[in-house]
Formats: structure tokens, sequence, C-alpha cells
């Protein structure tokens, strides 16, 4: 018998391949590394579960060198790759993940949510607000995970993420704003490079390929099979009515002079500093980098002053 072949709906090479018949063949993000006491940065990680019902871990990195009975900030790091591709457990996502912990001296929990295709919205935003809850668990010193009973300050809690994670870092800053978890204080939340868009092309937007744009358009929709567009509150905030509603009283945005997504980043920031909402926000534009560079060339100049703003960002007020 002769093999069928499938049709290519989306081709989002180097990422992945989306066929008609709604399948995925996801070619980044697929090399994993096992969590483990990292000799070099002095973190420990570990698998946990947050959903027994949908057998969905999340990846807890804690630093050593901490005082045994210290309280640390809450990091909820939710991870990119335009909803599709990419995990907590990516050596990418690993990496990353365990330097920011080392140098910040945080807790973090770097959430797994189930990606589309085969889960599209809003199934990776419900996995993610499960996995708050899953963590508010601990907050009277109970829950499930000795880690975050012993060393999670739920007083300062915050919420982050790049590109897609950034949409879904802002989203859970929207439903935490709406739906107040006891004994959770968000303080504030860090959207790297977020993957916004809109209809109406902004800035730069109309000088970049029409490939690109359309690319874009079509990784939302696939995505997000049911949007109403790309002026969905849900890709494109600013059309959100309830925006002044976001939780946590500060907000810190990192753009690339050279990621098509700069544009709606900046425009992000400026509705937030004068839509009524409350909050202190900060921007930084690293001017001649592309999307998500830091993860690609985490030792570099620009890399390094992003890490060290998002460190300063959660210690502040300290």
């Amino acid at each position: 018998m002769g093999s069928t072949k499938r049709e290519i709906a989306h081709n989002f090479s180097p990422h992945g391949i989306i066929y008609k018949d709604g399948s995925i063949d996801r070619l980044s993000g697929n090399e994993i590394a096992p969590p483990s006491l990292d000799p070099k940065s002095n973190v420990l990680s570990k698998d946990v579960v947050y959903s027994q019902e949908e057998n969905l871990s999340s990846r807890l990195f804690l630093p050593t060198s901490v005082d045994a009975s210290k309280k640390l900030p809450l990091l909820l790091y939710y991870h990119g790759g335009g909803f599709c591709v990419e995990t907590p457990f990516s050596l990418t996502y690993h990496s990353y993940l365990k330097t920011l912990v080392a140098e910040a001296e945080i807790i973090a929990v770097s959430v797994d949510y189930r990606r589309a295709p085969e889960h599209p919205i809003p199934v990776p935003y419900d996995d993610s607000w499960t996995a708050l809850k899953w963590a508010a668990s601990h907050v009277n010193g109970d829950g499930p995970e000795e880690w975050l009973n012993i060393h999670a300050d739920f007083g300062r809690v915050y919420f982050a993420g790049d590109s897609a994670g950034g949409n879904i870092a802002h989203h859970m800053a929207m439903r935490y704003g709406q739906e107040r978890l006891p004994g959770i204080n968000v303080a504030g939340t860090v959207l790297i490079h977020p993957y916004f868009w809109g209809k109406e092309r902004i800035g730069n937007e109309a000088n970049e390929r029409e490939a690109v744009r359309e690319g874009i358009d079509a990784m939302w929709h696939v995505a997000c099979p049911t949007t109403s567009g790309c002026d969905d509150p849900l890709i494109n905030p600013i059309k959100d009515a309830r925006l002044p509603s976001l939780g946590g009283s500060k907000m810190l945005v990192f753009i690339a002079g050279n990621d098509v997504l700069r544009d709606r980043g900046w425009l992000y920031y400026e509705t937030l500093n004068k839509n009524g909402w409350g909050g202190k926000v900060e921007i930084m534009e690293a001017k001649e980098e592309v999307h998500v560079f830091h993860l690609s060339n985490p030792s570099s100049v620009n890399a390094v002053a992003m890490r060290r703003k998002f460190i300063s960002f959660i210690h502040e007020d300290r």
C-alpha cells in the first residue's frame, strides 16, 4: 500500500510545519535537558506535576546557595514558541532559567502548557492559570511541593515570558486582575518581545516583507482558530477595554530593534502609561537585536544587560 503524503498548510520553518490534517512537525525545541544539580550555577531543578488530570508538569529551579529559611521571590515563567513549539524542558529554556535563577536568587516555576494546533487557545491560558493556582496551594506552607512551602515568598510573585510566553504572561496578569487568589500578591510582570499583533500596520511593520506579516497572521490563526482576527484582544491587548484592570503594580517590557514585533511592544508600553492603569511601566530596547536574541546568544552584552534589568526589576522594592 502506498503512503499518503500530508499536505502542508503552513511552513513555519525552522520552527515547525503545520499540515492540513491538523498535525505538526516540531522542528525546534526538541533537545531535552534533564533536571539536575548544575555545579556551575549551583541551581537545582526538578519536574513536578501540577495537573494530575492532564498529566502536566512544571520545571522548578532553586538556588542551592541560599539560606534554608530564606524566602525568595517566586517567578512563574511561560516559554515562547508561537504557542506551538518549545517546552520548559528544552535545553534552551532550561539553560536560560537556571542562569536567571542563579543570578537573581529567586525560585522559578517554568510552566509546561499544552500547545497548538492539538490544543488551541484558550488551552495554553487555562493550563497556565491552573499552574498558578497549584503554586497558590502552597500559601499556607502545606502544599504538595516542599520547595514552594519553604522558600516561596507569595507576597512577591512575578509573571514573565518571551514571545508567545509574553502574551501568556500578559493574560495571566489580566486574569489575576479579575480573579484575585487568596494569599498571592503579583508584584509585577515582565514581557520579553511579546507576541502582540493587529490588523492595522503600525511603525515599521509596513516596511516588513509581506511573507513575514502573513506568517505572523497565520501563526495566530493556527494558535486560535476561533479568533475574530488580529484585532482580537487576545493578540491585540490595546483593543481590550479591560486593560486598565491589569493585575500587579509594575510592568517591564523588553523589545528588540530588529524585531517585527518591536512596535507592538512600544504601543503596549505607551498605552499602559496613559490609559489609567495606575502602575509603573518601564521599557528597555536592544537597538540592533532580533527576536529572542537573548536565548540564542545569552552571553552577549545586550543579553547580560537584559538579565541585569530583569533582576533589578524584581528586587528594586527591597
